[in-house]
């Protein structure tokens, strides 16, 4: 159900929900720099990463501060990443975008946190070629206990009832661990971390095992076309330059998971059935 854009429902409504998502995306982006690092989201206080100075609230509204310090330290005077107002900006607008679609709703909430979880799960992949533990072990759990609480709820959901949910965790984790084993056999190196698999608990909780299955065929196929398009041509040239064999990088394949999950949440059942019904015709 979309809510009709009005001016009321813009003052009372839209602004106090972009101002709750750009306060996530800015913690969002402490889970992004401090995960991989093993360090603690709530200690100590935010700092500068360059000079450490400590940020004083006022310095740490989201996007706001960015904004009025014009992308630099107070302190150092050095630029600040635009990593942190871009996350801010985009987690605050896809909580907008929610309850824009779904109405003030425990489903708007259900995809916003999904959609955080997986967004942030992007950013660290691709940064680190990590996926923390953080992420997926608070993703698996908010995603079973949603799906739980709406049993009594009795919203109408797209996500996963609790039973589909637990064996979406199982066959999500299942198959990712499969096809992992049989790249690194056929690869002869590592080709699926630990990460992707707990990534994919947290998307079967949350899809169910069909969509959960349809998440790694998207994933798959759209890395697979974006390294070999995009990636593999710059990776060949830059070895060619320098002389080197070349050789295919590794694949921070929580990147295209994440988007492919999203996907696969808002249409998945409408492409399922469009594939079931061109491939067994009645």
């Amino acid at each position: 159900m979309m809510l009709p854009l009005t001016a009321d429902l813009f003052a009372l409504v839209l602004l106090p929900i972009f101002a709750i998502g750009a306060s996530i995306g800015s913690f969002l982006n402490v889970c992004i720099s401090r995960w991989p690092a093993e360090l603690s989201v709530v200690k100590p206080r935010s700092r500068c990463p360059k000079c450490e100075r400590q940020i004083s609230w006022h310095e740490n509204i989201p996007v706001l501060s960015w904004l009025l310090l014009r992308g630099k330290c107070r302190g150092c005077q050095l630029p600040i990443s635009m990593q942190y107002p871009a996350v801010e900006l985009l987690v605050a607008l896809g909580w907008v975008a929610c309850v824009v679609t779904f109405g003030v709703t425990y489903e708007a909430l259900r995809v916003a946190v999904f959609g955080t979880i997986l967004f942030g799960i992007a950013v660290t992949d691709a940064k680190h070629y990590l996926i923390p533990d953080g992420f997926t072990i608070s993703g698996l759990v908010f995603m079973l206990g949603m799906s739980i609480a709406n049993f009594f709820i009795g919203e109408t959901s797209q996500f996963a009832t609790p039973w589909a949910a637990l064996l979406g965790a199982c066959v999500g984790a299942g198959a990712i661990t499969i096809i992992g084993w049989l790249a690194e056999v056929a690869m002869k190196r590592e080709a699926m971390g630990f990460g992707d698999t707990t990534l994919m608990a947290v998307v079967g909780a949350a899809l169910g095992p069909e969509r959960a299955l349809l998440t790694i065929i998207g994933g798959a196929f759209v890395g697979a076309v974006f390294f070999v398009l995009f990636v593999g041509p710059v990776v060949w040239l830059r070895s060619k330059k320098r002389g080197e064999e070349f050789a295919y990088p590794d694949v921070p394949f929580g990147v295209f998971l994440a988007p492919a999950a999203l996907l696969a949440l808002l249409w998945g059942d409408r492409l399922i059935v469009w594939y079931v019904q061109r491939s067994f015709p009645t």
